[in-house]
């Protein structure tokens, strides 16, 4: 069989799958470049799992039990980093973009695995399929659990940690290392992946939609509520404006003063944001037009210089207002790429 052939038949099924990942989301949560950095990612993740695996092999450890118990430690562990990043910068923002990221980089660290056994000669056609079908797509699948569950324990933190991803770490090194195990033949055990995870996706999705309409829904009316509230004079009828009054004995005027422009200016984003999501949902383009890109850009500079001008303290008194949720952080990160991408297609 020609090399060519292998590594279509070895990489094209998660390539393929982690495709339609992308293009069932509704929502585009994800940009193709976050996507394509993320497979990058696990490409290296791969390089570095090979570097250690042979080290660790020169300690005389059997290979079967290595294939068993250690590797999948090694492997699940390099992946589950790119993920970590992620979410310490506020990239993730809901379970199907974790899904989507976490697979992305399962797929190129199979790219590079899968690669690199072309030089089997002992590999036949069921070889590659079961490594197409079967080991690729496990390795996506299992970085997405990792995201996937440290993005729903996410939801119920305010700041990152890595801690929340052990729990889903923990799983997907038993389930690489029941894989390994070979408890029913490779090709069971390929079909059984290829049955069972676009059933879960299918369903993941359709749930991770309805929270993502929830969420646009009472987001937005909130910040509109605070617009509105703003413009009108009456802000400090508000939670928000009684909050900020509570703090004038402890900052001067003009940091007070700061501190609801920082507010506004973050509302105005998060509409923006919020408002580029249901476009895409409804199917419009929702790439920002120029003169309008230049704008939003306006308003990260001045909201950076806001933040350096309130101060770390007055930041620091304003966190129960502007990180409330880390979706807050996250579609402002999400704005944020849009108007560069409209940029660097200028």
């Amino acid at each position: 069989m020609s090399a060519v052939i292998a590594i279509a038949i070895s990489v094209l099924p998660v390539f393929l799958f982690l495709g339609a990942l992308v293009l069932i989301d509704s929502y585009k949560l994800v940009s193709v470049r976050a996507v394509l950095l993320a497979v990058g990612a696990g490409v290296i993740a791969a390089a570095a799992s090979y570097a250690v695996n042979v080290w660790l092999r020169t300690t005389g450890i059997d290979g079967v039990a290595y294939s068993r118990y250690v590797g999948p430690v090694v492997e699940e562990t390099l992946k589950a980093a790119y993920i970590a990043f992620l979410m310490a910068r506020n990239r993730v923002g809901f379970v199907v973009d974790a899904a989507i990221l976490g697979f992305a980089v399962g797929t190129g660290f199979a790219l590079l695995e899968n690669t690199y056994y072309l030089s089997d000669p002992n590999a036949t056609v069921w070889t590659w399929v079961v490594r197409g079908f079967g080991t690729a797509v496990m390795h996506g699948g299992a970085t997405a659990l990792v995201a996937m569950v440290a993005r729903v324990l996410h939801n119920r933190a305010r700041v990152f940690s890595a801690h929340l991803l052990v729990p889903g770490l923990l799983l997907s090194i038993v389930l690489h290392s029941l894989y390994n195990h070979f408890i029913v033949q490779p090709l069971l055990a390929t079909a059984l992946i290829m049955l069972a995870l676009p059933s879960l996706a299918i369903a993941l999705f359709n749930q991770s939609e309805r929270d993502t309409r929830a969420w646009l829904g009472t987001a937005f009316d909130t910040d509109q509520e605070l617009l509105r509230a703003m413009r009108s004079g009456h802000v400090s009828q508000t939670p928000t404006g009684q909050y900020v009054s509570g703090l004038r004995s402890r900052f001067a005027p003009e940091v007070i003063v700061d501190m609801l422009c920082l507010l506004r200016l973050r509302a105005e984003l998060g509409i923006r944001a919020k408002g580029m999501l249901m476009l895409r949902e409804a199917g419009f383009d929702a790439a920002p037009q120029v003169g309008d890109d230049l704008a939003v850009r306006h308003t990260f500079d001045e909201v950076r210089y806001l933040e350096k001008s309130i101060g770390r303290t007055g930041m620091l008194a304003l966190h129960p207002l502007i990180h409330t949720s880390t979706r807050d952080l996250w579609q402002l990160n999400l704005l944020d790429d849009a108007t560069g991408e409209t940029e660097a297609g200028t």
